[in-house]
């Protein structure tokens, strides 16, 4: 239980207390009523006396009463109505609240910190109420009248006489039938005859010589003169008089009650209410009418028609009569009590206070305790013992003991007042009340026996109760407290008697006992045992009596020395479903709350919902909507796991109580909502206008869109994209304050800097909405809430900020969306749209609509639906308009120490655009755009670039990683005329119509890579889009030609175009615009070509100049019969290089169709020779010479556009290496140039492009597909591949550990690569006759051609001699020997040629092989010699006849 002020042993002695009745005159009470009080409540603030007091009980023994208290009231003839004391006793509960301010206990119990009333104010009036309103009954004596006060006026004309007329009336209500109420304890009551004197106006000696009277009449024991009223109530403002009475009356007075909408019931009101002030105890106040002397028909607690219990809070019978009781309590407020006493008069009445209990009170009942004990002693020996005989002579000697639900009360079993039994009660009661504890207990066990034997179970329970009672208060305890006393009373009470009240009395005064005692466990469960809901109180449920008790049980938990918290929050949420039953809504609402403590948070969601569900409804009750609104909020945004009936019926409760709110403050800002769930981290910023769908051959470019996955990879190659091109504008620098072009904002990407948007464009927002309820949630009228500070043209703020929250269409255009659903538990995106019409700084707070949910999905729960509230595709039932912020956390900072060691976030300005001025808008379509290519085919497409702008818009270019793709064509492209055939073919080729007899032969012709946008130094993949006059207007566009060329690799390819565009107006903060394309194209296999080059042996061409080599290329067709492809054709071959052109194809056969079938490989054989100088090295080193080897009827153009154009693409990776090995000469040759001049002897720079056809078949269709493939060869008698090579990953080898030699040795050339410095071949006839019989020695002349490959000085070792390793050499090579010089050392200058004539010798005739001369190489100017063996040519033969 809860603490109280009062201790258990202050309690239980101010519970019971002597009662006194009043008995006044008309004149005695007129002048009580001069301080707005009855004689009653006058001496109420008094009856404690302040003193111990003395008296003797029967055995002559001293008794000593500490705190006595006597209760005077006035005489009413009528018992209390229960339904009286009933409402009495609600308003007296909800009158009482905690206080505000007050600081509640912190109990800390395991994991859970809760803040707890450690006091139960609200009990305690209850407890005090409830006992001391308790009618007076027949089984016991304790609140009966032991004397009564006879008070007259001295102001009357016969006092005496008064006195006489009083005390007749008294003897007349106790001894006459005719009343039954009240109770008095013994037909000898005491009178004390009290004469009032008004001080201020009444004659002072007359009063003394009547009260002279008195004293002779009655004694001096039995009267006294009470002086009141020594002032004027006019003169009661001079000075300040403490006011006593006010605790008692202003606290207990039904019109000073607090918070009548929490009581149930409608008062209704009468003369009593309006005239009279009604007191708590229920009994002493002394009620007239219109004046009239009081006729004690009526209890104050007497109702003029019963109460009829209403939880109709709203009803206007409530609100009229609670109105009328907060009039009364204004009229009373003012009402001064006892203001016509002073300090002295308070005085007197304590001092008489004293004079009654010690003189009258006291004496009488210390008489009346020996007069009974007398009695009972002389009847012990013959009536009892009579009496006791009798029923052992009837029912033998011994009474079966019975349990108590066989013992049945007798209910015609009613003693007589004389009756032995009842005189021991009578004396226990006596005794008790004047704390005689032994001597009561003792009684009360004698009693308790007798009744029992009776089987009058009434007055044993009776005997019972205050025999425990009584045992515990005994002073140095002697004996345990009897709890089980207590439970059979408490049985005996409820189960047999079906007394409640009394089964009350018991549980209230033995729980207190148990508490005392740390009983907590016990105490909770007989305060259970009283609150089921069977349990009525005369045919009505005690809601608040269970509510109490159940709070009280509660508290019992939390007190035990290991805290039962869980125990708490369940007996404190029943309370509360009692209190709420009752009527009594703050307890109910204070009860949810305190549990809600243990509840919230712990997972127990249906609980919380319940707790929740109640605390919102009790709020709403009381008109606390913002708690009401919080408890349904909380209801709704926790996970659920309610069925979709019951969240249904939380939403619309919610929705009701929130128009209750709205409506409130209809022109307030707007509510903050909490459905649905706005994911604010996932919410995207999208600038700019929606891309438009494609329209037949037309495709939009696919630029940036909020349909689009984010992705880092790509995200990341964009930004690489950009800067590049940023790069090339700006002359190979990124500017300082570059940063990457951003059209979509999102959690991933850069949020730190204000967005850039441009006015006129739109800006959609899409927020991400979750519905985390079963029932579906329409949103209407949703739009966007802004705020916008606008600038003028020079950037300046306006000097008037303005918050546009509703939207101002002249500065910014909010879109609304009329209806949005969200299905039960969808997560879904709605796409919020702003038009900015003016430029600068936008806010973009958050979101604000109408949520609802659809009328017919679930049936309402006692709220009806707002007719006519929406009209649209959904049926709404109810809506509230309110709005959610968005709230984007930044980025967590970790860059600084001390970011790193505290929780620090970055901005994240996603929101918060600034409105730039206008600037041009490109728009790029798409015409005839293939997604199907063959690798390496080549089809022509068109872009259509238009300006949607009102701003020209100049420097367009497109950047892409695979440059090789596409091209719009070079400048010779309009230089070449288009041939006829070439249209009529649709050819994607320049061509021109040949003869027959060019064929096999090479065309010749030259282009510079610079035409085509390739350069040393350039960025090949930056291209300059060719636009007439390079801007392109407001409103206008143009379309241009682009070929494509199909990747050489199968598969599906992604390629990204980034267009880059400027303003003609130059802008401060947006310098540049992008769009971004992304192309998929899916490639299926065609051809591989190979190709190897190598020398030629010959050192003559027909043109007489040397240096010539072949190239032998093999096609293989790859192509499966899937794609539809019957075969292709290659139709010409050319050749592409600053040195190196084709001269003529070397047939191997015949057959000079060039035709291809699925899976087929052909091969070729071409002769290559030098380029003559004035072709290409005198010239621009960056002019190509292109020949064209022609299959055909008609020659493709391989120097314009589109072939050159990919040639040069595939080119680009290779030239963008700076070529610096031609500047070297002029500087001192180091051996790493003796190593490169090595090397290029071994280097060609030759490039082939086959060119070819394709027939398909499509649809019953012949189409012809073209393409090229290039190989580019870089080395002799290395293998090149038109198609990349997978690299075979290398087998793991074990990992080796070596010390490293400290050598400073340069790289040096390879054996192979040395060998090719000079090319060697011998001249000489083939068939040699000779006559051996007349001349023995053949001598030939043989010609040995030196031709030096590189382009720097060589020295040269020509050996004849024969090695005579072995024997087999000598057989291999014959017997000829050279003659003359055997070793020559020679100096070739850089490519030059040099004859040697030898003189071969033969004695025999055979085959022989001239091709033994070594040759050594060495570069002239190095010190370190590479001198190596140079290849020999093939074996040279010759035949020697003799003739």
């Amino acid at each position: 239980m809860a603490q109280c002020v009062q201790s258990v042993q202050e309690l239980i002695p101010d519970s019971f207390v002597p009662c006194v009745a009043a008995l006044c005159s008309d004149e005695a009470e007129r002048l009580t009523r001069l301080n707005h009080l009855s004689f009653a409540e006058l001496l109420k603030p008094f009856s404690r006396l302040t003193s111990e007091v003395h008296m003797r009980d029967p055995n002559n023994q001293l008794h000593i009463i500490k705190n006595l208290k006597i209760a005077v009231s006035n005489i009413i003839t009528q018992p209390p109505q229960h339904g009286a004391i009933r409402k009495l006793l609600n308003d007296v509960v909800s009158g009482c609240q905690p206080a505000e301010g007050l600081v509640a206990n912190v109990i800390t119990a395991g994991d859970y910190d809760l803040n707890i009333s450690a006091t139960t104010p609200w009990f305690e009036s209850y407890r005090e109420t409830f006992l001391q309103s308790m009618p007076a009954s027949d089984h016991e004596f304790l609140n009966h009248y032991l004397a009564c006060m006879l008070v007259a006026s001295s102001g009357e004309a016969e006092p005496m006489e008064q006195f006489s007329k009083l005390s007749q009336e008294q003897h007349r209500i106790q001894h006459n039938n005719d009343y039954s109420y009240p109770k008095w304890f013994i037909p000898n009551t005491l009178k004390y005859y009290v004469l009032l004197h008004d001080m201020s106006a009444g004659d002072e000696q007359r009063a003394e010589s009547i009260y002279e009277e008195m004293k002779q009449k009655y004694g001096t024991q039995g009267c006294y003169l009470l002086k009141i009223n020594s002032r004027t109530s006019n003169r009661a403002s001079d000075e300040q008089i403490p006011d006593p009475w006010s605790q008692y009356l202003q606290k207990n007075s039904v019109q000073n009650q607090e918070s009548y909408e929490d009581g149930p019931c409608t008062i209704t009101s009468n003369k009593n209410y309006d005239s009279n002030l009604l007191s708590l105890d229920g009994l002493d106040n002394e009620v007239k009418v219109d004046g009239l002397p009081n006729n004690f028909r009526t209890h104050p607690l007497q109702l003029d028609q019963p109460i009829e219990s209403s939880n109709n809070v709203d009803g206007p019978d409530h609100v009229k009569s609670a109105s009328s009781l907060h009039e009364t309590k204004k009229a009373n407020s003012g009402i001064i009590h006892g203001a016509c006493l002073t300090l002295t008069d308070h005085d007197r009445i304590r001092q008489f206070i004293q004079e009654f209990t010690f003189r009258g009170l006291l004496p009488h009942i210390e008489k009346t305790i020996r007069q009974l004990n007398d009695q009972l002693i002389s009847r012990k020996g013959l009536s009892r013992s009579l009496f006791s005989a009798t029923k052992k002579w009837f029912s033998g000697s011994k009474v079966p003991e019975k349990s108590i639900n066989e013992l049945k009360n007798t209910s015609g079993l009613l003693y007589p007042p004389e009756a032995p039994e009842l005189q021991i009660r009578k004396m226990a009661d006596l005794c008790f009340l004047v704390q005689h504890y032994d001597l009561a207990y003792s009684c009360y066990h004698t009693a308790k026996k007798d009744f029992l034997n009776d089987q009058a179970m009434l007055y044993a329970a009776g005997a019972l109760e205050m025999a425990a009672v009584s045992a515990f208060l005994q002073p140095g305890a002697p004996r345990p407290y009897p709890a089980h006393y207590m439970d059979t009373a408490i049985q005996t009470y409820r189960d047999v008697c079906k007394n409640m009240v009394l089964a009350e009395r018991c549980v209230l005064l033995s729980a207190e006992i148990l508490k005392s005692q740390s009983k907590y466990s016990e105490a909770a469960a007989l305060l259970i045992r009283l609150t089921s809901e069977q349990n009525t109180w005369k045919g009505m449920d005690s809601d608040l009596r269970s509510a109490l008790l159940l709070e009280q049980a509660a508290h019992c938990f939390i007190n035990m020395k290991s805290p039962m918290v869980r125990k708490y929050a369940f007996h404190m949420i029943l309370a509360g479903h009692r209190f709420s039953k009752a009527g009594q809504k703050k307890h109910a609402l204070r009860c949810y709350c305190q549990a809600m403590q243990v509840y919230k948070g712990k997972g127990w969601s249906l609980a919380e919902d319940h707790i929740n569900f109640t605390i919102g409804r009790q709020s709403y009750t009381l008109r606390q909507l913002d708690n009401a609104v919080s408890a349904f909020r909380h209801i709704l945004i926790n996970e659920s796991k309610q069925s979709a009936a019951q969240q249904g019926a939380f939403l619309r409760e919610y929705l009701y109580v929130y128009k209750n709110v709205s409506q409130l403050s209809p022109d307030g800002p707007f509510p903050q909502l909490p459905l649905p769930y706005i994911n604010s981290s996932a919410t995207r910023v999208f600038f700019g206008h929606d891309r438009r769908p494609a329209d037949g051959e037309k495709q939009a470019a696919t630029h940036v869109s909020l349909d689009q996955e984010y992705d880092s990879e790509s995200s990341q190659q964009w930004r690489e994209l950009e800067e590049q091109v940023v790069a090339v504008v700006n002359k190979g620098v990124i500017p300082s304050s570059f940063h990457p072009t951003q059209y979509c904002l999102n959690s991933y990407s850069d949020n730190s800097r204000f967005p850039l948007a441009v006015v006129e464009e739109p800006i959609t927002v899409e927020v991400a909405f979750r519905n985390p309820l079963k029932v579906p949630l329409l949103l209407t009228d949703l739009s966007l809430l802004w705020k916008f500070q606008p600038k003028d043209i020079n950037g300046k703020d306006n000097e008037e900020v303005r918050e546009l929250v509703t939207g101002e269409p002249e500065m910014i255009g909010t879109e609304v969306i009329s209806e949005f659903l969200i299905n039960n538990e969808e997560s879904k995106v709605a796409r919020l749209k702003l038009f900015p019409h003016h430029i600068g700084e936008l806010h973009i707070l958050g979101v604000v609509y109408n949520l609802g949910t659809i009328q017919g999905s679930l049936t309402m729960d006692g709220i009806g639906a707002l007719p006519g509230c929406h009209t649209g595709k959904y049926s709404l039932s109810m809506s509230v308009r309110g709005r959610q912020d968005l709230e984007i956390q930044g980025p967590r900072l970790n860059n600084t120490k001390e970011e790193k060691t505290s929780i620090t976030y970055g901005p994240d300005r996603r929101l918060d655009p600034i409105i730039t001025e206008e600037m041009p808008l490109l728009e790029v379509f798409f015409i005839h755009f293939p997604t199907e290519l063959l690798c390496g085919e080549i089809r022509k497409a068109y872009v259509e670039f238009a300006n949607v702008s009102k701003c020209p818009l100049t420097g367009l270019k497109v950047v892409s990683k695979r440059p090789e793709f596409f091209t719009f064509g070079g400048n010779t492209a309009v230089l070449t005329p288009l041939s006829p055939s070439a249209s009529e073919n649709c050819s994607a080729y320049k061509t021109v119509v040949t003869d027959s007899t060019s064929v096999c032969t090479a065309l010749t012709s030259s282009a510079s890579s610079v035409d085509f946008g390739i350069g040393i130094g350039s960025q090949p993949e930056v291209i300059p889009v060719p636009l007439p006059d390079t801007v392109l207007l407001p409103g206008a566009s143009v379309q241009l030609p682009m070929w494509l060329r199909g990747p050489d690799e199968e598969g599906v390819h992604e390629i990204n175009f980034l267009f880059y565009y400027e303003s003609v107006k130059k802008q401060p903060k947006i310098r540049h615009r992008i769009l971004r394309h992304t192309a998929v194209i899916c490639t299926s296999r065609s051809l591989n070509v190979k190709a190897t080059v190598c020398r030629s042996n010959s050192l003559e061409d027909e043109e007489g100049k040397g240096d010539n080599m072949l190239v032998f290329v093999d096609v293989e067709n790859t192509n499966t019969s899937e794609a539809g492809v019957k075969e292709f054709h290659i139709v010409q071959v050319s050749s592409s290089s600053k040195h190196w052109k084709l001269q003529k194809s070397v047939n191997l056969s015949e057959n000079k169709d060039a035709k291809l079938a699925s899976r087929e490989k052909g091969k070729f054989c071409f002769k290559v020779i030098r380029c003559n100088e004035r072709e290409g090295a005198t010239q621009s080193s960056e002019k190509y010479t292109f020949a064209d080897i022609i299959f055909g009827n008609e020659q493709i153009i391989s120097s314009a556009s589109p072939c050159a154009d990919f040639f040069y693409r595939s080119l680009s990776s290779e030239l963008k290496k700076p070529q610096t090995q031609l500047s070297m000469h002029t500087e001192k040759h180091s051996v790493e140039d003796a190593v490169s001049l090595i090397q290029k002897c071994n280097k060609v720079d030759l490039n082939i492009v086959i060119l070819w056809k394709a027939y398909v078949v499509e649809d019953s269709k012949q189409l012809i597909l073209e393409g090229q493939h290039h190989v580019i060869l870089h080395t002799i008698g290395k293998e090149a591949f038109s198609y990349p090579q997978k690299q075979e990953q290398p087998e793991m080898e074990p990992l080796k550990f070596f010390r490293p030699e400290n050598t400073t040795a340069t790289s040096r050339p390879s054996l192979e690569q040395l060998s090719n410095l000079i090319k060697t071949s011998l001249h000489y006839p083939e068939t040699f006759n000779h006559p051996f019989h007349q001349k023995s020695l053949c001598l030939v002349p043989v010609t040995l051609l030196l031709s030096n490959c590189s382009k720097a000085d060589v020295d040269v070792i020509v050996d004849l001699r024969h090695k005579t390793t072995s024997p087999e050499a000598l057989e291999i090579h014959g017997s000829f020997t050279w003659l003359g010089q055997t070793q020559y050392k020679l100096q070739l200058k850089g490519q030059e040629i040099l004859s040697l004539q030898l003189k071969a010798c033969f004695v025999h005739t055979g085959v022989y092989n001239l091709g033994t001369p070594r040759v050594f190489a060495k570069l002239s100017d190095q010190v370190t010699v590479f001198e190596t063996s140079q290849q020999n040519s093939m074996p040279a033969l010759i035949i020697i006849n003799n003739v």
